[in-house]
């Protein structure tokens, strides 16, 4: 089950909304709906669902209706329409004490100018979510200290904001939504006001920090990079409504419309495509316990100059070469032990398709993908140069789409923070290993 639940969600701002809402749900367009009523449809029939410990990220240009979205999610803004979930729970039926609770304990919200209190300390910043949640003094400023140097901002809690950087600042209002050890993290443009350096360094800080605490965090962006670096899965919105749901390389390799394919026209895919996504199946291998006769008769019949060499479970022992095969025949060698290279170049299925090109250069035989030391691909390296092509010259002819280049507007007024035998045909698959 999802930890966060959205279903058929609706918000719709103006005096006639009720009116707009029933248009809008007869499939009304939304700027009709509008000059027909005078309301705006800010969010159109939204739903999807965010699994316990992802990062899915909510994106879209000004106006698209990505922030309204997210402040549903904690009820900032009343849903019009629809049923928001956390954890099972009905959030939209909830009264205002339940949800005070579940803004204070379960939910924290990071923005994007920071909304920290000028005339407090940062310690007394980090600390403000545990206020509210009625902590003990003691308490709350161990845990705020606690938080203040998971981000990097050990001896700073006597500093005020206004003696901070921008990036600095961010970093403390992150540090408040961790203080409160919240499961759900909502980051709604949270580092679009930062340089370019200083949000990379934030991006890389949230991408570890996540690795060790596994927070279910929606982020809220309109950069498409960042969506990319970051996102677990993505949403993708347009004039309220949600056009695309995937990951970044199923929105790169197959975009839903012509609004998506112009929107990632220009990402690097080099860096969002991953090994996996290459990767062909291993069949040029062979079985530790099957010796070296076994091995010349695998790459006469497979007509290739390399093996791989497995162990129980398609664990990847390492690889042998024709020459060294025929060589240990010839001696009347029982074990592939004398011909095994262990010191072989393999990656994991997420690195991206730009950190391939070295160790590929470096092997003699295609890149072994592996997870958990198990063999689950291998990478000619014609087929990683064709992927590189395919990057290179992906279409870009479609409808061209404005892209601002300025900071967009937010999009909700509130700012104040809230909380050979079987067995060897098993190990076996089949895909070609090319000629060294």
């Amino acid at each position: 089950m999802p930890q966060i639940e959205l279903e058929h969600v609706y918000k719709i701002f103006g005096r006639h909304a009720d009116e707009a809402l029933e248009l809008l749900q007869r499939g009304v367009a939304r700027d009709e709906v509008q000059e027909k009523t005078g309301a705006v449809g800010a969010v159109i029939d939204a739903s999807f669902g965010v699994e316990q410990g992802e990062i899915f990220v909510v994106m879209g240009l000004s106006g698209s209706g990505k922030s309204t979205v997210v402040r549903t999610i904690n009820r900032l803004f009343e849903p019009t329409a629809g049923t928001v979930r956390i954890d099972g729970e009905n959030i939209t039926e909830m009264g205002s004490k339940d949800l005070r609770r579940l803004r204070a304990e379960k939910i924290s919200m990071v923005f994007q100018h920071f909304a920290l209190f000028p005339h407090r300390t940062v310690l007394e910043n980090a600390a403000w979510g545990l206020e509210v949640q009625k902590v003990e003094s003691d308490e709350r400023l161990r845990r705020a200290e606690e938080s203040l140097d998971l981000v990097g901002l050990s001896g700073w809690g006597d500093s005020y904001p206004g003696q901070l950087s921008g990036g600095m600042q961010q970093r403390v209002g992150l540090a408040r939504a961790l203080a409160t050890n919240a499961d759900i993290l909502l980051m709604d443009e949270a580092f679009s006001a930062l340089d370019p350096l200083i949000r990379r360094e934030m991006q890389d800080q949230l991408v570890d920090l996540q690795e060790n605490l596994r927070k279910t965090i929606v982020f809220i962006t309109h950069d498409l990079n960042e969506a990319m670096r970051l996102g677990d899965r993505i949403a993708m919105m347009k004039d309220g409504q949600i056009v695309q749901i995937g990951t970044g390389e199923e929105i790169l390799s197959d975009p839903a419309n012509e609004y998506v394919a112009s929107f990632v026209s220009d990402v690097d895919r080099a860096r969002v495509l991953t090994a996996e996504a290459v990767m062909e199946e291993p069949i040029a291998v062979v079985l530790k316990r099957e010796g070296p006769s076994a091995a010349m008769r695998e790459m006469r019949q497979r007509q290739v100059s390399g093996l791989f060499i497995l162990g129980p479970g398609r664990k990847l022992i390492g690889a042998t070469l024709d020459d060294e095969v025929i060589a240990a025949v010839r001696r009347g060698d029982l074990s592939l032990d004398n011909i095994t290279h262990t010191e072989i170049p393999a990656v994991a299925p997420d690195t991206p398709l730009a950190e391939l090109f070295m160790p590929s250069a470096e092997s003699a035989l295609p890149l072994p993908v592996v997870k958990d030391g198990k063999l689950l691909g291998v990478i000619p390296r014609v087929t990683l140069l064709a992927a590189l092509a395919r990057a290179e010259t992906a279409p870009t002819d479609m409808k061209e789409i404005q892209i601002p280049s300025e900071e967009p507007e937010s999009e909700g007024s509130e700012t104040e923070p809230e909380g050979q035998s079987q067995e060897d045909h098993d190990d076996r698959t089949e895909a070609e290993v090319p000629h060294a």
